[in-house]
């Protein structure tokens, strides 16, 4: 299984910490190694899936989904604003 990364993830990880990169990638593995954790999404969003974890007092979200049997990460960010965000930037695509 590849891991693939959307141009809107690779510019947000890219503002990361070391911390934070460290954090992001074990949460990436636990997604790579069990994908049902994360919830999947209706109506518009539909086929993708959003995990949940908190990086030192902030709750991030990180939506992804399968391309044949790879792992495309999509976007990654705080909850505010972001299913907006992510319905903008499938429709862009």
């Amino acid at each position: 299984m590849k891991i693939l990364q959307s141009r809107s993830f690779e510019r947000k990880v890219k503002k990361f910490g070391k911390q934070e990169k460290k954090a992001l990638d074990k949460q990436i593995l636990k997604i790579a190694e069990n994908p049902s954790v994360g919830a999947e999404k209706k109506g518009d969003l539909r086929g993708v899936n959003v995990h949940k974890f908190k990086i030192k007092n902030t709750q991030y979200l990180l939506s992804y989904r399968f391309v044949g049997a790879d792992l495309e990460l999509i976007m990654i960010g705080p909850h505010e604003n972001y299913y907006r965000d992510l319905k903008n930037y499938l429709k862009a695509r």
